[in-house]
């Protein structure tokens, strides 16, 4: 065996071999805040347009420090993905539950319940009278 060809078939092995490694090492994803999070499901809901009442559902959103949600938000299963919805109020309650335990963070302990939600003027939204509004998810 000649020696020219035994460094180009090393190169070659090598070179593959690189290749292969940076194809199966996967892309690092990186986290967005809760903030960015918020954006993405109030993104999702968008109008939470309705035409029926049976299309309207609440969603629970945020963390509060000692447990539970902050707040909840109306949406309508005639526009929204509910997979994709459930995924991001995931991801949103971990990025609250980690700021909060970064920050110190306290919160009230008020428990939020869930107020439900109903189609009114072909819109879905938080019924009055029962836990908070979206205004207080962070």
């Amino acid at each position: 065996m000649s020696t020219p060809n035994t460094l180009l078939r090393l190169v070659g092995m090598t070179l593959l071999t690189l290749a292969t490694a940076a194809c199966n090492s996967a892309p690092k994803m990186e986290a967005k805040d809760s903030a960015t999070l918020l954006k993405d499901i109030r993104a999702e809901i968008g109008d939470a347009a309705c035409d029926a009442p049976q299309q309207c559902r609440s969603i629970a959103v945020g963390h509060k420090s000692c447990g539970g949600p902050e707040a909840y938000l109306a949406w309508s299963s005639k526009r929204s993905d509910e997979a994709r919805l459930q995924g991001l109020i995931e991801q949103h309650a971990a990025a609250r539950r980690a700021e909060n335990l970064r920050s110190g963070m306290v919160s009230d302990c008020r428990l939020v319940t869930d107020p439900g939600a109903s189609c009114q003027a072909g819109r879905c939204s938080l019924l009055p009278g029962g836990g908070a509004g979206a205004a207080s998810a962070q």
